[in-house]
Formats: C-alpha cells, structure tokens, sequence
C-alpha cells in the first residue's frame, strides 16, 4: 500500500511534512519522496497522522444503549479485585469500536472503572475485530487502583467498603503488603523446587511489585495524586496518574517526579466536588512542569470519537499543536509501553494510519480513509 503526496504527522520534524509512505506486510517501510506503486492512494491536501491511542477508558465493556445488561466495568462485590480482567468483558461488536474508528481511534486501553480501591487489570486493545483475543496488543497492561469519592461511596453489600480517604489508602497498602509477603514466600518456595500454592487474589500483584506494568491510579483531587505517589513510593512502583483533574495546582511538584499524567475528561460539566477545578489548562500546565502527559476520554464519559476534539480543546487550552497531537499518539503509546509497535509514523512501526480530509482538530474533518496494520478499515 502506498500513500502519496499526504501532509504528513512526523515527530522528527515537529509537524507536517509533504511525504510518500510505503506500507508492506503490515508495516511501514518507507517514508520519502516520490515513491511508486500501481496501486495507490492520492492524499494531496489530506491530512496524515498515526491512528490515535486512548490510555484510558472503558469501551467495549459499558454496552451501548444498556443498563446493567451491559454495564461491565466496575465488579461491586468487593472493593479489593485485583482478578478481574477486562479482557473478559470487552464486547468487540458493541457500536461504539464502530464510532471510535470514525474519530481514527485505533488502540486504547480500556478497563475497569473507579468503584473500587482495586478495580481489576486493564487490556490494551486494537479497535478493529470481532474476537477480542485476536484484537489484544496487552491482556494485562495495568492494575486499576482508585483514590477520592467514588471508593467511599455508599454501595449496598459492597464487601470492605472504606468511609473515609485513610481507608482507602489503608486498604491500599493492606492489599500491597499481603502482596509483598505472598512474593517472598513463593520466590523462596520457587527457589528450593517446593510446591507452592497460587493465591488467585494475590498473583495479580506480581507483575506490578516487580515494575513490568503499573498501578493505573484514578485520582482527581491534589491530595488523592498525593496519596497515590506516596503508596507507589513506599512499595517501589510504576504508576500513572488517570485523569490528574487538578495536576496543574501541583504541577512543580509533579514535574520533578517519573510519573505521566493522562489528562482528563475535560468536557462536561462538573458533576462531583472533586472535579471542580476541572480545566483544559490542565494538560498545557503539566506539560510545560515537565510531566508527560496523554489526553483521555474516559469512554463513555465522553465518546471515543472524540478524542480528537479532547486534544483540539487543550490545545485552545494553551498546549501547542505539536503536543497536543503528541498526547493522543507518541505519548500514550509510551505510557503503555507499545511505542515500539504503534503511535507514530515511523519505519518499522505498524501501519495504523488515518487520512483525514481536513486538520485533525477541526470540527468538520472526516477520516476519509483508515488502515490498522496497513489493512484498509475504512
């Protein structure tokens, strides 16, 4: 497949740039000039850019035009379930993968919500597909944590519920350090060749107390980001800050720390006291701190689609152009750990390219035409 003539998304270069792509076998091989093939795609004057990542949200597991039937992201039977995979309730076929295509969403990591203190392990998806084991980049890509009011929310029958900020925290560290003791006892079993039984409720926290994914930690207010970086501190983890609301009040502090902020949802109103500072700013604010920061959607808080015009409203916000599309393609792609695959065009790197027949950040644009791993989507 080749595309010529397009105004091109390339870091490297800061921006746009008029250049030929050259996809083959899935990936992209060539990026220059003048190229030729018999079959190709003529986007002059169109718009070339990665297909963009979300790093947080819940599609395909809050059903579309459902109530509880399809409600499958937050599990209300207790408040610690580290066990619970996304990846067992992600609905390919549900209307909304459709949409996000439309808006040239092309991977995201979609997970369980914020009801729980420990939500359950987020699955990194390709949008595109009709069996998610198929569609998987990452099965188990973070362990959802949460911070602030919806932990301590009254929920009827919901085992180990905590009243109060300290609980949570506390239940937190209870579930780390139950974690901490289980790893020591079985990497001493594992050592001398001794049988040793798996705690279905403690594995989970293995792979993030050895820091190959991170805590993904919901968590609005200044003081729940506080909370979550101390625990990530004294247990030695990786952690990203989801929705960061008021990152920009502590932006000093967060700029001098290793952990990314991925930034939102901005729009809509502010319907709980802990998104009362709720702004566009925020994104522009931590970026110039020194905070890596991706833009969210929360879906299905605002629609997948509109990820583009979440980045759009930042950059009116004061983020550059530049940032602002780095934050839904390079950025995520970091975060999640799939830069080596996916969120730029590159050499080597997946074809997942979205040709837009105007700005990305224009309220009119259309993807004309969109390709996952250079096979043609729409």
């Amino acid at each position: 497949m080749l595309i010529k003539n397009g105004l091109v998304f390339l870091l490297e270069e800061k921006g746009f740039v008029k250049k030929d792509i050259l996809v083959e076998n899935g990936k992209i091989v060539t990026i220059g000039d003048n190229l030729n093939a018999t079959d190709y795609i003529d986007a002059t004057g169109k718009y070339v850019l990665p297909g963009f990542i979300d790093a947080h949200c819940h599609l395909g597991l809050a059903g579309d035009s459902m109530g509880w039937e399809g409600a499958d992201y937050n599990e209300s039977s207790d408040s610690v379930t580290p066990y619970v995979r996304a990846i067992d309730a992600i609905n390919p076929r549900d209307i909304t993968l459709c949409e996000a295509l439309q808006g040239g969403v092309t991977t995201v990591c979609t997970g369980p919500g914020s009801l729980n203190v420990i939500g359950g392990q987020s699955t990194i998806i390709s949008v595109h597909g009709t069996i998610v084991d198929q569609m998987t980049i990452n099965p188990y890509a973070g362990l959802k944590c949460a911070f602030g009011e919806n932990t301590k929310r009254n929920v009827p029958n919901l085992k180990n519920r905590p009243s109060t900020r300290m609980g949570t925290a506390a239940l937190l560290r209870k579930s780390l350090t139950e974690a901490v003791n289980y790893k020591t006892k079985k990497d001493a079993a594992l050592a001398k060749d001794e049988f040793f039984p798996i705690d279905f409720t403690l594995e989970p926290f293995i792979p993030v107390l050895e820091r190959r994914i991170p805590l993904k930690a919901h968590a609005h207010k200044a003081e729940d980001i506080c909370t979550a970086i101390r625990i990530a501190q004294e247990f030695n983890l990786l952690l990203t800050l989801d929705h960061c609301t008021e990152g920009h009040l502590i932006a000093d502090y967060l700029g001098k720390l290793p952990y990314p902020a991925i930034v939102g949802p901005s729009f809509g109103a502010r319907t709980k006291i802990e998104l009362k500072e709720k702004t566009f700013e925020t994104a522009a604010i931590l970026h110039k701190a020194g905070v890596k920061i991706a833009i969210m959607t929360d879906h299905h808080v605002i629609p997948q689609q509109f990820l583009n015009m979440c980045a759009a409203l930042a950059m009116k916000a004061g983020l550059s152009e530049f940032e602002a599309l780095k934050a839904i393609t390079i950025n995520p792609a970091e975060i999640l750990n799939i830069q080596h695959l996916k969120g730029a065009i590159k050499e080597g790197l997946h074809g997942d390219i979205a040709i837009w027949n105007e700005h990305p950040f224009s309220l009119q644009a259309k993807v004309e035409h969109l390709f996952i791993e250079g096979k043609k989507i729409i």
